[in-house]
């Protein structure tokens, strides 16, 4: 689905963004996640302007690779519950409103050009849509990658879709219902990641494979990827696992977590 007007896409290189870094340059599009006082929590804004970014690179044919990278320690804290809520703070993005509902685990699926996250922070929760949808993720050694929603009463039902979609089901699952850190090496191991790297290393690893990508036929890319958004599974229906985790955040338990999370105590809970 095109999010915006061709007319906006034209505009690309004289809007301002709020929450993002951006960079055009030798046919690679740089994004990096720019709230690192917020640990790069996804604001509905933030994703507002990723999905332009996004289709900006699909209608680009100069733009080869994507690369998306994060300010700060945390890379992604997952959403802004606060924003979602409807109590977002003021910000002076250019960037304008899509067209339809968005999700955010189906962005990835419509670039169609080759997308590296490089991880240099701890990830958690909705943050995982990045690894998962990316397709090469290059993550620096000894981060944390947690999904604490169980802990907190609520459940990580979109992030387990995407996650479904590069790892075994029974590892996500064991992961989504325990709400443990899982390390990075694992997590290589698992799929999730395609290689580990020092901190030193990362950039050059990185650049080292934009340089393989770019000697490579970008329309060959380009098509393939495009294939293969078509014929992999799309799992479960993205619109009911936000219902669920609406009921869930409505649900007794959902409420208890959140505000023993606030009160930094253990929540009591009730199964209600």
């Amino acid at each position: 689905m095109q999010y915006f007007e061709p007319k906006d896409i034209a505009a690309f290189k004289s809007q301002h963004f709020a929450f993002l870094i951006v960079e055009e340059k030798d046919h690679v599009l740089t994004i990096i996640l720019d709230r690192a006082e917020k640990k790069n929590a996804l604001h509905p804004q933030m994703i507002n302007e990723l999905a332009y970014c996004f289709q900006y690179a699909y209608d680009t044919p100069d733009i080869w690779v994507v690369t998306i990278g994060a300010k700060g320690n945390v890379f992604c804290a997952g959403a802004d519950l606060k924003a979602m809520s409807g109590m977002a703070a003021e910000h002076d993005s250019t960037i304008p409103q899509p067209q339809g509902e968005m999700l955010v685990a189906q962005l990835f699926k419509q670039v169609c050009k080759p997308t590296i996250a490089k991880v240099t922070g701890d990830v958690y929760a909705g943050g995982f849509f990045f690894l998962s949808g990316c397709n090469i993720v290059i993550a620096q050694n000894n981060l944390k990658f947690g999904l604490p929603e169980v802990k907190r009463g609520l459940y990580p039902f979109q992030v387990m879709a995407s996650l479904l979609d590069v790892m075994p089901a029974r590892k996500v699952l064991d992961w989504c219902i325990r709400g443990y850190n899982l390390p990075v090496e694992e997590a290589e191991r698992f799929g999730l990641v395609t290689q580990v790297a020092s901190a030193e290393e990362v950039d050059k690893i990185t650049e080292t494979i934009i340089e393989e990508l770019k000697s490579n036929s970008p329309t060959a890319i380009h098509h393939g990827l495009k294939a293969y958004d078509h014929i992999r599974p799309s799992g479960v229906e993205q619109k009911y696992l936000m219902s669920m985790l609406m009921q869930t955040i409505a649900s007794q338990d959902g409420q208890e977590g959140l505000k023993a999370f606030r009160e930094k105590r253990k929540p009591v809970w009730t199964g209600l």
